[in-house]
């Protein structure tokens, strides 16, 4: 498994910060993030490597299917909303986990090579065994932080100027739940992975989203929200795929998608704010 180095650490963070402080209409990535995730080059983005690689590319939908939740919890507004991670590259996003820990595991990516079999890339991504309680089945081997929910306020000119809130989920599966390019002629025609593995005792699984199909997540599902109690104006409802930057992939700037929102909510208004 590979490891963070404090150079690593201070790249992210001194990025991040950057882009903050310069109230990027999108949170941006610095360039040293980008094109190096987990701290290493990023064979997907590099023309020498990537010409012999099916590489994969997430893209995420717009927030959709939003209402107010008061109920979950007495007293707070959640504004909830689906979430659909589509896989949109030459080849699928797969990754392999191996146990390290009682309930985690470490990530390797696997990438297609156009000649045939795979390349594999170590990953600063994680595993977990995760509980979503029992009215969603239980636990499954999910991944950490694929996609994060962020709640952004917004100027008169519609940019995006600070970071409000950001949702609770942080474990999702990635698999093959519905086809939504068909006419992709990388889509395969049937699901080729399947749901999440609910063995706490398995050593190594493999998840992964294939070309043409997405992995949806309704705005039902175990914390898909964001607690908007006490905010009035106009903001930027966010999922940005991949925040810690440890995918490998075609393209990062399509990693975001948002919807202008209004607060206190009453439901989608014509023209946004």
């Amino acid at each position: 498994m590979s490891k963070f180095v404090p150079a690593t650490i201070a790249g992210v963070v001194l990025a991040a910060t950057i882009a903050l402080l310069a109230g990027s209409g999108s949170p941006a990535l610095g360039e040293f993030t980008i094109d190096k995730p987990n701290g290493q080059p990023d064979p997907c983005r590099s023309p020498e490597v990537a010409k012999n690689l099916l590489c994969p590319n997430l893209r995420i939908g717009k927030p959709s299917e939003m209402y107010l939740d008061r109920e979950l919890q007495p007293g707070r507004a959640l504004l909830r909303s689906t979430n659909d991670i589509r896989s949109r590259g030459l080849g699928p996003m797969e990754l392999r986990g191996r146990r390290d820990r009682p309930r985690t595991m470490n990530v390797t990516q696997a990438i297609k090579r156009r000649d045939g079999g795979y390349s594999f890339y170590p990953t600063q991504g994680r595993l977990r065994f995760f509980n979503v309680g029992y009215k969603w089945g239980g636990a499954y081997w999910k991944v950490r932080n694929p996609l994060r929910f962020e709640l952004w306020r917004i100027n008169a000119a519609g940019k995006k100027t600070d970071l409000v809130r950001t949702g609770p989920k942080q474990f999702y599966c990635f698999r093959d739940l519905v086809q939504t390019n068909p006419d992709s002629i990388r889509s395969p025609e049937n699901p080729v992975y399947p749901a999440c593995n609910q063995n706490p005792d398995v050593r190594r699984v493999t998840l992964g989203t294939s070309v043409g199909w997405s992995d949806i997540y309704p705005s039902t599902y175990d914390k898909q929200w964001i607690d908007v109690t006490g905010l009035r104006g106009c903001f930027a409802y966010v999922l940005h795929l991949d925040p810690a930057n440890v995918l490998f992939e075609l393209d990062k700037k399509d990693n975001w998608s948002q919807r202008t929102i209004r607060l206190p909510w009453r439901g989608y208004q014509r023209g946004g704010c």
